[in-house]
């Protein structure tokens, strides 16, 4: 009896959990809704069969307990009872397979007017490219790639001139039009996802695959990879904005296109250098740090990297949060650099100062801060020296007391929170594998031991 009552709360405790619980399917956000019907299908199929099965198993254990004075028969085949079996289960399963096949097709066949935009997925972020006016994107190689071509362009194509390439996470939509996502892998297996959505399909190295969706609700969606693709899987995340028709265009004609990112001039250190000298207060005139006036080392971090802090602080994604006290006093300062060319200007100007690795001054494990490490050299490199391709800056001989600083923020969401800060909550996903201040001393500690033998790999 006791197994019979089990076997019998077991299926009401699971039919009124799936009722009751609060975990289901996010609201729908665009016309997949027959993606949802299948799934409904599934469920009941599916439940009708686990409940039936449970509950006569239930009643065969009841039915059939042991009796002493009872001679069970013995009957190897039952051909009735075999063939309502073998009628019963196809049935359940052409109930469930038969509306996939339709909602399929439909799948594979994208509208012929649907806008094409493609998503490129790479450890550990994402980007996009649109199709310029001329409507058709260039030619593209990964073998191309290069920090300076991240999306492996081909400069001799005249279709790709026009193109216009999202080098962020997040990439906007418009509310009710088609979308022919493009997708393409430049190394592993990746998935691109939004759930709300209910479509989703493996990026494949190799090849470009794709997935076509009508978003119906204006809103800001997670992104998420749902393929595991290295030890940064969980953080591989972005955001998709579906916004009116007007307010896409507006989004797309302020993204650069190709051809205006080749045309940009380098920065010129000779026009950076008097507008590094405001910097030179807090950050020495060398670009050394000082941390007494917590300011960092600065010379010898990659021109990229700081080009980026640099205009996260000037439009308030750094230093904007209340417990950020230091960010609040650097935002100002990054304010006088009136442009992006300022910024290029000032950026080049301290790629010319000489890299002495910062002084020492956070003791530590460093054996402990060794293991630790292992996961950080998938992105910030063995030496420390930083991965561009990863957004991954560089951190041997830079300031340690600041690195203790910035993992203590993340990890408390001081930094990276922001909703346009796109790399941010990488660091923060990251940074709570650290589970108290010392792992964060024996970390930096280690970290204070690395050289870098190739100085231009920072860059």
């Amino acid at each position: 009896m006791p197994l019979v009552i089990a076997l019998v709360l077991l299926v009401i405790g699971s039919v009124v959990f799936h009722f009751m619980s609060p975990w289901f399917l996010t609201p729908i956000a665009s016309h997949w809704d027959t993606v949802d019907v299948t799934i409904d299908i599934t469920f009941w199929v599916t439940g009708v069969v686990f409940v039936a099965i449970n509950l006569f198993m239930a009643y065969a254990v009841y039915k059939f307990r042991y009796n002493k004075d009872r001679r069970s028969l013995y009957e190897p085949e039952n051909k009735k009872l075999e063939w309502w079996l073998t009628g019963v289960t196809a049935l359940g399963v052409a109930a469930m397979l038969t509306p996939g096949l339709f909602v399929w097709a439909d799948f594979v066949t994208p509208p012929e007017d649907a806008m094409i935009v493609e998503a490129v997925g790479q450890q550990w972020h994402w980007s996009y490219r649109f199709p310029g006016k001329d409507g058709v994107l260039g030619i593209v190689d990964n073998g191309a790639v290069t920090d300076d071509n991240p999306f492996g362009m081909n400069p001799d194509d005249p279709n790709g001139q026009d193109d216009i390439l999202i080098a962020s996470p997040e990439v906007h939509l418009p509310l009710g039009v088609p979308v022919k996502a493009l997708l393409r892998s430049k190394d592993v297996l990746h998935n691109f996802t939004v759930t709300q959505f209910r479509v989703k399909m493996d990026l494949v190295p190799g090849l470009v695959s794709y997935q076509w969706f009508t978003p119906t609700v204006a809103g800001r969606y997670e992104l998420l990879c749902e393929e595991l693709c290295g030890i940064g899987h969980h953080t591989m995340r972005g955001h998709v904005v579906v916004e009116e028709p007007a307010a896409f265009e507006a989004w797309l004609d302020a993204q650069p296109t190709y051809a205006e990112l080749l045309a940009k001039a380098p920065g010129d250190a000779a026009a950076g250098a008097p507008l590094y000298a405001v910097c030179t207060a807090c950050h020495g005139a060398q670009g050394e740090g000082n941390p007494l006036l917590n300011a960092p080392k600065l010379a010898g971090q990659g021109a990229w990297y700081m080009k980026r802090q640099l205009e996260y602080f000037k439009s308030g994604v750094r230093g904007s949060h209340e417990l950020d006290v230091f960010g609040q006093q650097m935002a100002p300062m990054a304010a006088v650099l009136a442009d992006e060319t300022a910024i290029n200007n000032v950026v080049a100007y301290i790629q010319t100062l000489p890299d002495v690795p910062a002084i020492s001054t956070v003791m530590g494990d460093v054996e402990h801060g060794e293991d630790i490490y292992e996961t950080c050299a998938y992105c910030h490199a063995a030496d420390g020296s930083g991965i561009q391709s990863l957004n991954a800056p560089r951190q041997a001989g830079m300031s340690d007391w600041y690195l203790v600083t910035q993992l203590k923020n993340f990890k408390q969401g001081i930094r990276g929170q922001h909703p346009d800060d796109g790399y941010g909550p990488q660091m923060g996903l990251m940074a709570n594998i650290l589970p108290d201040d010392q792992a964060i001393n024996d970390l930096v500690a280690y970290i204070n031991t690395l050289e870098i033998k190739d100085a231009e790999a920072s860059e």
